[in-house]
């Protein structure tokens, strides 16, 4: 089985390219950027949540995670100490909101990613900016803490208040104490103090702007050649020590996502055999308390209109006794009737006592006198009369029965689920439930925690398991049967983790092929570097591109010319990194650039920049002032960051980082 899907192969981008609108400030420092970013880094982390709510991680205290190298210290800030247990929870607590994005991330990957060290730089500048501001008298009093917990709103309760009985559940289910969650915002509350101001008001001058404008329209030319790995990949297959050397080496890249199966048994309510059928004291009650549903009643379908005075309500009803229809009478004078089916009680209720009783003395098909109510003289028409009349208890027996047969099984299924919950509770298995249900169990297919199958793309979790998924996949260990409801009262499901599989590389003998290919792939890629090197030394010496991969022996490299603007580059939105590398370089320079997973390096060859120009009222260059000034200030505020770092003070412990991670990911991963 093949565990990841080869990488499908890339032509270089056709050129010239299509020409965007006006650039954003994404594209002046995209290329600066480009080579600072880790490659292969899925995940950006910002400030961390403590709780799924508005905190950033901070230093918290009461972890019982110690006994590595310095103690539990991670690192110290100023006089202040991150524990080793507050950043194992932060890259937790960091993880978990990645794997809703994510839900086949593992920890291993996320870890690998970097992220322990972004967690505890984000930590770090958190707590340095903090202790500057208590140098310099910055501070967040109480009461200001106390007014940024009442916006936040996991704490509001039904009326839109702050319910402190609220705040104490989600901190004890978070396992926070109020200091910790006020510290925090203290924390949040002089960064934004402190940061703000120097981010504040940054402005870039007009001929910056328009140099950075003219750099957009900067043209350049040259070629990118691409020699692959495959084409200098040993022909033989490794020894088994090599192989699995590699692979030892390489283990990360052939983790597969944890698996779990799942052992269900569904039940509808029909298994409720216990519910009884209800007395005759229970039928006579039930029509005793609902009698006046069973009164004789009548119900009148009443066209009204209603009018401000009684005269006009008389002159209303004598055109109406000469024949008009209320319809056409009252739109005639700008009124618009109105019709309902009505009871006496629901129209006194309504309107008043006197156009009820005018109303149902009429006659059907006749014009009731008109009345006043507290809106007006209402002039109507009966169109219909609808009785009914009272109905016995016999009459009604079938009815009460069927009512009161359905309470009792909702009553005896309530019961009986309570049961199955304290039986597994208590040790109960799901085994003995499926026996007393009389059902048979059902296992699936090993599942991810995005509901596929794995290994068998297309199929998904079995639709009665679809919303207990999440549940399975937070269970500590397996054989831990819980009952929930597919359909809320008709169908349900008791099920267990059957068996876990967490995310591991798979035995080497199962992806044997894979691996080996991998392997040449990774020999050619050295061996094509090599190349890659020759030909870059060829062309030092005067050589032409074509001529130098030839002498290197990579003559069959895939080689394409460039003729673009930064503009057009960008404007294709995704800019692959070796035309990226040739907006880096100098004229008439030559580079290699690795390719990923070991497809080969590229050879970027740089014969002529022409330069850019601007009209001198060209509105670029406003616009470009503006959005530069707004770069200007979170470079500032970048920049004062790590000048705060350095005025602090800051001490990483390797020797405890490196227990952190043993903890999250395994020792030896």
């Amino acid at each position: 089985m093949r565990l990841r899907a080869a990488t499908p192969r890339r032509s270089l981008p056709s050129l010239p390219i299509r020409i965007a609108q006006l650039p954003e400030i994404a594209l002046l420092t995209f290329f600066r950027s480009f080579f600072q970013s880790k490659i292969g880094i899925g995940i950006t982390l910002g400030f961390l949540a403590l709780i799924a709510i508005a905190f950033a991680a901070s230093d918290i205290t009461g972890s019982s995670f110690s006994g590595v190298a310095g103690g539990d210290r991670a690192a110290t800030v100023g006089d202040t100490t991150i524990g080793t247990g507050a950043l194992s929870q932060a890259v937790s607590n960091a993880f978990e909101g990645a794997r809703r994005d994510n839900p086949t991330l593992t920890m291993q990957r996320f870890v690998a990613s970097g992220a322990i060290g972004e967690v505890l730089d984000g930590m770090i500048d958190r707590t340095a900016i903090y202790e500057f501001g208590k140098t310099v008298g910055i501070v967040a009093s109480d009461a200001l803490v106390g007014s940024e917990l009442a916006k936040i709103p996991a704490f509001l309760g039904p009326d839109g208040n702050f319910s402190d009985s609220l705040y104490r559940s989600v901190l004890a289910q978070q396992g926070l104490s109020d200091a910790q969650v006020r510290d925090d915002i203290a924390q949040g509350l002089v960064a934004k103090q402190v940061l703000v101001p120097v981010a504040f008001g940054a402005v870039t001058s007009a001929s910056l702007a328009r140099h950075y404008g003219e750099l957009t329209l900067e043209r350049r030319k040259g070629s990118i050649a691409f020699i692959e790995s495959a084409a200098f990949a040993p022909k033989s297959a490794p020894s088994d020590a090599v192989l699995s050397q590699y692979f030892k080496a390489n283990a990360s890249n052939y983790i597969v996502p944890e698996r779990r199966t799942i052992r269900y048994a569904v039940f509808t309510d029909e298994a409720i055999k216990s519910a009884r059928a209800p007395t005759d004291a229970e039928i006579q009650n039930a029509y005793n308390a609902n009698k006046a549903a069973y009164a004789a009643s009548e119900t009148r379908t009443v066209s009204q209109v209603i009018v401000p005075t009684e005269a006009a309500a008389k002159a209303l009803a004598a055109e109406l006794a000469g024949g008009a229809s209320l319809d056409a009478a009252a739109r005639a004078k700008g009124l618009l009737p109105s019709r309902a089916a009505v009871t006496r009680a629901q129209l006194s209720s309504q309107a008043s006592a006197a156009v009820a009783q005018a109303v149902f003395v009429a006659p059907s098909g006749g014009l009731a006198t008109p009345a006043r109510s507290g809106l007006g003289w209402h002039v109507a028409k009966v169109e219909a009369v609808t009785a009914r009349p009272a109905r016995s208890l016999a009459e009604v027996r079938g009815e009460l029965v069927e009512q009161i047969s359905a309470k009792l099984k909702r009553d005896a299924l309530s019961d009986f689920t309570a049961r199955i919950e304290e039986e597994l509770d208590q040790g109960g298995n799901l085994g003995d439930v499926a026996r007393e249900l009389g059902v048979t169990p059902t296992v699936t297919a090993p599942l991810t925690a995005d509901g596929k199958v794995f290994g068998k793309p297309g199929e998904t979790v079995p639709a009665d398991l679809a919303r207990v998924l999440q549940t399975v996949f937070l269970m500590d260990q397996e054989g831990q049967a819980q009952l929930a409801e597919i359909e809320p009262g008709k169908r349900f499901v008791v099920f267990e983790a059957a068996d876990i599989a967490l995310a591991a590389p798979p035995p080497l003998a199962q992806i044997r092929s894979l691996v080996t290919a991998d392997w040449a792939r990774a020999q050619g890629a050295k061996a094509a570097r090599a190349a890659a090197d020759k030909a870059i030394a060829a062309i030092a010496k005067g050589k032409p591109l074509a001529e130098a991969l030839r002498v290197a022996g990579a003559g069959a490299a895939r080689t394409e010319a460039i003729d673009a603007s930064r503009k057009e580059v960008a404007s294709q939105g995704r800019v692959i990194p070796p035309v990226a590398l040739l907006f880096s370089m100098a004229q008439k320079t030559t580079k290699r650039l690795e390719a990923p997973r070991n497809d080969g390096w590229f050879v970027v060859r740089l014969d002529q920049i022409v330069p850019g120009q601007l009209a001198a009222n060209d509105p670029l260059v406003g616009q470009l002032a503006r959005q530069l000034g707004q770069l200007s200030g979170r470079e500032y505020a970048d920049q004062f960051r790590a000048a705060l770092r350095n005025e602090v003070g800051v001490d990483r412990n390797p020797a405890a980082l490196r227990a952190v991670r043993e903890r999250l990911v395994g020792t030896g991963n």
